[in-house]
């Protein structure tokens, strides 16, 4: 079985995550993507994220008609900060399979301060996405020389599209579409998240 992780805060999630999950599914040849929101990112502390469980609730309809991705609370369910490396031998222990972590490239400079990098990359590979205009060149450059071989690459057209730049949008009562998906939406209208 060969699984890809996708963890995040997903606040809110949006259509760049479904298509970076879509590329990662084909080219990485995935039987599933499995999303993870954080119980609280260590790398975000600084921000005050929507609960855990309305994060959990807008992954759920965001990945409704997908038939090869699911979501796990795990790391809601642990709590704390949710470190990759105890999540991944969690799902080692739960489901043996070959995992691949899914990242965007902005997120290559920080591996090396992840908790425990030398454990993580015995537990998995790393998917990273590649879009325009970032070459092949440029991201080998990024690549911290302990993970260059622990590294697939997953193409993808550029999305422009930010969770900050949705809530800051959602708040002042501008429309998201169709960066958010409709069930999305539904989800964020029925439960009065992000407004002023």
């Amino acid at each position: 079985m060969r699984i890809g992780v996708y963890g995040g805060t997903f606040d809110p999630p949006h259509a760049g995550h479904l298509a970076l999950a879509r590329a990662a599914l084909e080219q990485l040849q995935l039987d599933e993507v499995l999303f993870l929101p954080a119980f609280r990112n260590p790398l975000k502390e600084r921000r005050i994220a929507t609960p855990p469980h309305h994060r959990l609730g807008m992954v759920e309809a965001l990945i409704r008609n997908e038939e090869r991705m699911a979501v796990s609370d795990i790391d809601i369910t642990r709590g704390g900060p949710s470190y990759t490396v105890d999540t991944l031998t969690e799902l080692h222990m739960i489901q043996p399979a070959e995992y691949w972590f899914l990242i965007g490239a902005d997120s290559l400079k920080t591996l090396p301060d992840w908790k425990s990098p030398r454990r993580l990359l015995q537990l998995c590979r790393f998917g990273v996405a590649v879009r325009p205009p970032m070459t092949d060149t440029e991201l080998a450059a990024k690549i911290p020389e302990q993970f260059k071989e622990h590294i697939d690459i997953v193409k993808m057209d550029p999305v422009d599209v930010s969770s900050t730049d949705l809530r800051d949008r959602l708040a002042r009562n501008q429309s998201v579409s169709p960066a958010v998906p409709t069930d999305v939406l539904k989800y964020i209208n029925t439960h009065h998240l992000y407004r002023a």
